[in-house]
């Protein structure tokens, strides 16, 4: 059989996106719906490549997205801002033209390299970097059998949460979540998303995207925005206010809140998203009782001579890190946007 390379456009948007739904390996950062978000959020040229096989029917898909950056250099990654991404196809024959297109486009961009986020190995013997580990649990129907799975120091946390009047309620907008996430991101000494990017999030994905927000006594002190796809909820851009720290158990009960609610919503997975092993949120995702999954990130290199190192545990970033925890909020929300868009 033999398949032929197309590129996204928008007259198959929909048959894109039931390839996603019906394809076992594919994630939620394969939806098509993230096309128009890089585009509209960052201005981000995308690649967005599936096949299709003798009868007409896709057979593979493969979202690229292009990067470039003064600081960072010029990628193409599957997928930028995303935790997984990668070929994603029904048969080898098709997965080995998506890999070899996106070989040729990598080399006529002259990118320094390209990306594939897998969540698991290719097989297909590229260099990897296990930089970054997810965390995914099964949720249980009963919420006190989710909550005995949790250790007991953390489990004890949720209940101080709880003790403490912390309370968690849905929002339909972003500019609560983006105070407390902006502040926290800011404290950590990472440039901060622009809150546009949040908003187009909700617009893109509607439903499958929603704003929980953590309050004390009528007070927003922490807040996460969540991604669902198929039953599972991810978890993905969440932070807490330094008042939050005179307040027992914040993160703790935020998370758990989300996946009591999740669970009542229907969903039977927890993703925790990814962290970097030796940093304070793998050990936190650990520590709740989430077990570390090596994720394979490969790499195709083009004009670097070796891989990528973006990442704040690069010591060369450390003194630009510091430097930027201790802005004043309001210059680095503006400064910020500018930064983090090349991130990825």
């Amino acid at each position: 059989m033999s398949f032929a390379v197309h590129k996204l456009e928008s007259a198959s948007l929909e048959r894109w996106d039931a390839y996603v739904a019906r394809a076992e390996a594919a994630t939620f950062f394969h939806r098509a719906g993230w096309k128009s978000v890089l585009e509209r959020a960052f201005g981000h040229k995308t690649h967005f490549l599936f096949v299709e096989s003798d009868g007409g029917e896709i057979a593979g898909i493969l979202p690229l997205v292009e990067v470039k950056s003064l600081l960072f250099g010029h990628s193409l990654s599957s997928t930028p801002f995303c935790v997984y991404g990668g070929i994603v196809a029904d048969t080898p024959e098709a997965a080995a033209a998506l890999r070899q297109a996106a070989c040729d486009l990598a080399q006529s961009l002259k990118v320094d390299a390209l990306e594939l986020r897998n969540l698991q190995d290719s097989g297909a013997g590229w260099p990897v970097k296990e930089l970054y580990f997810t965390f995914r649990k099964a949720i249980d129907p009963d919420d006190e059998v989710n909550l005995k799975a949790i250790p007991n120091r953390q489990r004890a946390m949720i209940r101080k949460g709880i003790k403490e009047g912390l309370q968690g309620e849905w929002d339909e907008g972003v500019d609560r979540l983006y105070r407390v996430y902006s502040e926290s991101v800011r404290n950590l000494g990472t440039p901060v998303f622009s809150k546009r990017y949040l908003q187009v999030l909700r617009e893109e994905f509607g439903e499958d995207c929603s704003v929980l927000m953590i309050t004390h006594e009528g007070r927003d002190v922490a807040g996460v925005l969540n991604f669902y796809f198929r039953e599972e909820v991810l978890p993905y851009y969440g932070g807490s206010t330094a008042a939050a720290r005179t307040i027992k158990g914040v993160n703790h009960f935020m998370y758990w809140e989300l996946m009591r609610c999740s669970r009542e919503r229907g969903c039977t997975l927890f993703d925790f998203g990814r962290s970097k092993a030796g940093t304070g949120p793998y050990s936190f995702k650990k520590n709740f009782g989430f077990d570390p999954q090596a994720l394979a990130y490969e790499y195709y290199l083009v004009k670097a001579q070796e891989l990528p190192d973006v990442n704040p545990l690069n010591p060369k970033y450390q003194l630009m890190i510091k430097t930027w925890a201790k802005l004043p909020l309001p210059v680095a929300n503006i400064v910020g946007p500018f930064i983090a868009k090349s991130l990825g």
